[in-house]
């Protein structure tokens, strides 16, 4: 096994790509895609373990440190559901569903080998970075470099759950029942007041830069 789970995962999901399939899949929706893996079809399989394993790794990260550790629960997660194939509940949104199910297997399995890689809520402010780039969503409509640097800084000022948040909803695209569910609230309208009380720290922050 790579001792870069990057390449690891990158190795992988090039060797699972077929342009084929992937054309297929694509013009699906992730219900249609998530019923077809359901009953046993392995280019669906392969499907979601290509177009998710980066992303997965990527959130995974943002709570253990331990790249391997990630890796693992990657594999363990897309195992697990591989086993279960045909007993899963429908999915509409395959991305939420994934996130939350590879945030929990990371911390579940970080206190299973007690792994001090893991992140507690007392070390969670340094993480949830949100890197801007020309693409990202959250800035498309401001074009000035500056702009983009204060953002980054005002950003960096938030709390890592309000990052969470801001992250999941405009750069995963998840709604506020799917961003409610990841990070455990009771209520739909708590990750709604999260993002609104994240947006206007933002507005507060670079409002001398206005």
């Amino acid at each position: 096994m790579s001792n870069n789970p990057k390449m690891t995962i990158s190795t992988a999901r090039i060797s699972l790509f077929n342009k084929e399939v992937v054309k297929i899949f694509e013009s699906k929706s992730d219900l249609e895609v998530w019923n077809s893996f359901n009953k046993g079809d392995e280019m669906a399989f392969n499907y979601l373990y290509r177009t998710y394993a980066g992303v997965l790794f990527q959130f995974g990260c943002q709570f253990s440190k331990d790249q391997m550790l990630v890796q693992d629960s990657i594999q363990n997660l897309f195992i697990s559901l591989r086993k279960k194939r045909g007993s899963l509940s429908e999915v509409s949104n395959i991305k939420g569903y994934l996130l939350r199910s590879i945030q929990r297997e990371v911390l579940r399995n970080g206190k299973k080998t007690s792994s001090k890689m893991v992140l507690d809520d007392s070390q969670m402010d340094s993480f949830f970075q949100i890197e801007l780039s020309p693409e990202t969503s959250f800035i498309q409509r401001e074009s000035a470099d500056q702009r983009k640097i204060q953002l980054q800084e005002a950003l960096k000022k938030l709390t890592a759950k309000q990052r969470q948040a801001i992250l999941l909803f405009y750069e995963e695209e998840l709604s506020y029942k799917e961003i409610a569910q990841i990070m455990d609230f009771n209520e739909v309208k708590s990750a709604r007041k999260l993002i609104y009380r994240a947006l206007s720290s933002l507005k507060e922050f670079i409002k001398p830069t206005i």
